[in-house]
Parts: C-alpha cells; structure tokens; sequence
C-alpha cells in the first residue's frame, strides 16, 4: 500500500466519522423520539445521553487529528482515548469495582446514611415498637441518598409483602454488603422476636461507622494513585504532540504503512500501561451474601 492509498483511505475514513458525528450531534442535541424515550428508564437515557456527547467529542478529536497528522492510527487512538477518558481519570468503573473517586465518596455515603438508619431503627424498636411499625416510622430519618431504598420497603411493608422478601428487595436495592447485614439482622428478628435485636442493629451501626472511616483512609491513598495516571497521561500526550509537530522529521518513518503498524503496537503498549495505572486505583468491592437468588439469612 502506497501513500497515496494511505492518504484516499484516511479520506474515507475522515469522511464516515464527519457522518457519524453529524448524526450524534443531532441525538446529542434534540435527544431521542419520544416513543422510545418512554420505553427506556431514566438512568439509561442518561447514560446513552452521556455516551451520545462523548462519541460526539471523540469522532471530532479524531477528524481534527487525521487531518493534521494524516496518522490513521493516531487518530484512532485520540478517539479512544476521548471514549476511554473518564474511567481513566477516575470515572465509573464496573459493578464490584468502585474505581471512581465520585464512586467511592457515594458508597462511603450510602453506608453512612445506613449507619444512621440503623440508628433510628434501633431507636424506635426501644420503645416497644414491632418491626412492622418501626420500619415506616424510620422513614423521615433516612438521609436522601437511602430514601428512595427506604421509601420503597416502607410500600411493601404497607401492601402486605412478607417482611422477609420485603428486606431481601431492600438489600437488593441498596446493593451493599453493609445493607445485606442489616437486612440479615432484621430478618433474622422479624423471624426470633427476640430482645437482642436493638444490641445487633447498634453494633451494626458501628461497625457501618468503621467502614466509612476505612473508606476514606483508602480513599486518601487512592488519590495519590490517581494523581500519578493524570500525570503519565499528560505527559505522555504532551511528548508525543511535541514529536509530532515539533520534529517532523525524526516521527517521518511512521507515516508509512510499516510504521503505522509499528506505531500501532506501540500505542497498544501505552493503553495497556494505562490500564495498568488504572487498575492501581480501584480495589473489588466485598462480595454480597443476600443477593437476589442468593442465601442469605432467614
């Protein structure tokens, strides 16, 4: 392949990506049908939203690149790189990893406010209140980021839900190993009827207490990690930005073919460099024990 062949194929290929962000641009700013939006919940509209404006942003980044450098498989890589750049500055991560700074500062929340819960749980159940009337009265106590969890036991306390299946939904809907505890301590009461159910919820809620603080004493030592990917990313971008365009000469041989490949290993080492950094800075969240289908107490 000649460059000349290169140089119509990377036309091409400018051409398909202006389409595709065109058409992106036009999701990103009038949203979707309504028809189908109503067929999607919320969060997942937000999602494809979010997703919508980033391919938008990649697929210019990548025209903007191909037609400076004329570099296919840099242009590719500055696409993924804009698609790839929230986990790696600290985005979401996946289900049992909590990767992200913004992640971690919310699961530390939702454990405190169930800490406080269980407080106020407990609290009621002293004064001789049954669990089915302790429950809803906890309602107001429960801190907005468990309330909606909250409010939703409390409606199938209400509409006559067996309390067991009603608590196991609350774990699922809070989905935290601390909520399985407090859902497995509260079935296991609902179940015995026993005086030491006030004593378990407290120590429940003290040991939720201590989880808190060790999340954010991991969190502080997080951040220096996540500092450190910042850094390499920048530095790494800004060398290769350097290269490119201020000693054209010295990068000329990747403008070939074989140095495209040669160039494309090279970039793949770099991802998986930043994959590796990454990975530094997330740690798997504890397995849960009351998941649905799962064992669990009771």
């Amino acid at each position: 392949m000649s460059v000349a062949d290169v140089s119509v194929f990377s036309a091409t290929l400018a051409g398909a990506m202006l389409g595709g962000g065109v058409f992106l641009l036009i999701v990103a700013l009038h949203g979707l049908t309504s028809s189908f939006s109503l067929r999607l919940p919320r969060g997942k509209l937000v999602a494809m939203w979010s997703t919508g404006r980033r391919g938008v942003l990649a697929v210019f980044v990548g025209m903007v690149v191909l037609a400076v450098t004329q570099w296919l498989v840099v242009a590719l890589a500055a696409s993924l790189l804009v698609v790839a750049a929230r986990p790696l500055i600290g985005g979401a991560a996946g289900k049992r990893c909590t990767g992200g700074a913004a992640a971690e500062r919310h699961g530390a929340a939702r454990v405190a406010a169930l800490a406080s819960w269980t407080e106020s749980l407990r609290d009621v159940i002293a004064g001789a209140a049954g669990l089915e009337h302790a429950i809803p009265a906890s309602l107001p106590a429960a801190a907005p980021i468990l309330q909606p969890s909250v409010s939703l036991l409390v409606d199938r306390v209400r509409t006559r839900t067996p309390l067991p299946a009603a608590l196991r939904q609350f774990a699922d809907d809070v989905a935290d190993p601390s909520a399985d505890l407090v859902a497995a301590a509260l079935i296991q009461g609902a179940a015995v009827r026993g005086p030491g159910l006030r004593d378990l919820l407290g120590a429940l809620a003290v040991s939720a207490r201590h989880e808190v603080a060790m999340r954010q004493r991991v969190a502080a030592t997080r951040r220096g990690v996540r500092r450190s990917v910042h850094i390499v990313i920048g530095v790494t971008v800004l060398a290769v930005s350097l290269l490119v365009f201020g000693n054209p000469g010295y990068v000329e041989p990747y403008r070939y073919p074989a140095g495209q490949v040669v160039l494309a290993g090279i970039l793949g080492l770099f991802a998986l460099g930043f994959g590796w950094l990454r990975r530094l800075a997330e740690f798997d969240a504890p397995s849960r024990f009351l998941a649905a289908g799962g064992g669990g107490a009771g």
